[in-house]
């Protein structure tokens, strides 16, 4: 159970234990109310019994000496304990809320970290997505290098001779093209070390290879351009 369901459970219940202990305030309140007017009447009754003793001389006017019988104390001792028990039945019920309110204010908080984290976490998803977008888009195009030699084998298996492949499969009319027969990238390409290249990256199968040659490759075209620059 989640931290909120949990909470909901939890306050699905507190209107009725506020209720019963409202309940019980009431039928202590109404108690107090009756014992205190009962002892009102004793203690108006027992004065005037006093005020007469002492006219009749049967009571001597010494205050020492003047109490309220012990039942009427006992009534006033009887009513300071539901006065009390009122009270306790107001604290459980204000610590029943405060209790509520402390674990809402505990949610709040947890909930306010947890999508602070989210929200970081998507700004830096977000970033990275932002930067492999710019990768991607740096790596696309004819202009420039597009990928290192060891990177050239792109997400399409072909092994067959891509010369004689049936190239019939939609394209993306967005997408380069390279090589000498000006096609998509597909299968494992070289790329030409003529920084000056203008195709750049050529099909093994158009270029006669079949591994990755090793040291550094010229395009015919290249290799063409240098020997007639060699001969001059």
């Amino acid at each position: 159970m989640s931290f909120l369901e949990d909470f909901q459970a939890n306050l699905e219940s507190l209107p009725n234990m506020l209720q019963r202990k409202y309940a019980l305030l009431r039928d202590l309140d109404k108690s107090l109310q009756d014992i205190q007017q009962q002892n009102e009447q004793h203690c108006e009754q027992e004065i005037e019994e006093i005020k007469r003793g002492i006219k009749s001389g049967n009571i001597t006017p010494d205050a020492s000496n003047i109490r309220f019988s012990d039942e009427v104390l006992d009534e006033q001792k009887h009513a300071i304990r539901i006065a009390d028990e009122k009270v306790a039945l107001a604290v459980q019920a204000y610590d029943l809320v405060d209790a509520h309110v402390q674990q809402l204010d505990q949610y709040l908080k947890k909930f306010d970290e947890e999508f602070r984290r989210e929200r970081e976490s998507a700004a830096t998803t977000g970033s990275a997505a932002q930067n492999l977008e710019n990768n991607v888009k740096s790596t696309s195009g004819r202009g420039g290098r597009k990928k290192t030699r060891l990177a050239a084998t792109t997400t399409a298996s072909v092994t067959a001779n891509p010369t004689s492949m049936d190239l019939d499969l939609p394209v993306d009319p967005n997408e380069p093209t390279y090589c000498f027969c000006n096609q998509v990238s597909y299968g494992e390409m070289v790329a030409c070390d003529n920084p000056d290249c203008k195709i750049e990256w050529f099909h093994f199968g158009c270029v006669g290879l079949k591994e990755q040659p090793k040291g550094k490759w010229y395009c015919s075209e290249c290799v063409g351009m240098q020997k007639r620059r060699k001969g001059k």
